[in-house]
């Protein structure tokens, strides 16, 4: 969250259930003079609407890709990008990658996600 914002992304929040992980956050934002600045909320990812959302940004296990997939493909506007850290999401074809290993993240821009989705036969959006 702190990344993006200093990359001019505003605003700039995170949202995380586990309270230590919660505590963590804002104690670093804090330490990296960022407080007031970027925020992180305890709320249920699955729950909150991101249909005004442009940039989403998550580092999540490969196990969740699947449902998030359905999620945002439901929720993001066309003009949204997502970044996912670590692990890619299994059936998109990523718009651009950055890094190797543990240290790779995958971009995907939604409205080529949906046209790659739409124009393969019987493709899965999911």
């Amino acid at each position: 969250v702190i990344q993006a914002y200093k990359q001019g992304l505003s605003p700039a929040v995170g949202y995380e259930l586990n309270p230590w992980l919660l505590c963590l956050s804002n104690y670093r934002a804090w330490k990296a003079g960022y407080h007031g600045k970027v925020s992180f909320l305890k709320k249920d990812l699955w729950k909150v609407n991101l249909s005004d959302c442009y940039n989403v940004i998550v580092f999540l296990a490969p196990s969740v890709k699947p449902p998030l997939a359905a999620k945002l493909l439901a929720e993001l506007p066309d003009e949204a990008r997502v970044v996912a850290g670590r692990f890619p999401f299994p059936s998109w074809t990523p718009t651009s990658t950055l890094g190797q290993g543990l240290e790779q993240v995958w971009a995907y821009d939604m409205k080529e996600v949906r046209q790659a989705a739409q124009s393969s036969a019987g493709g899965s959006l999911v």
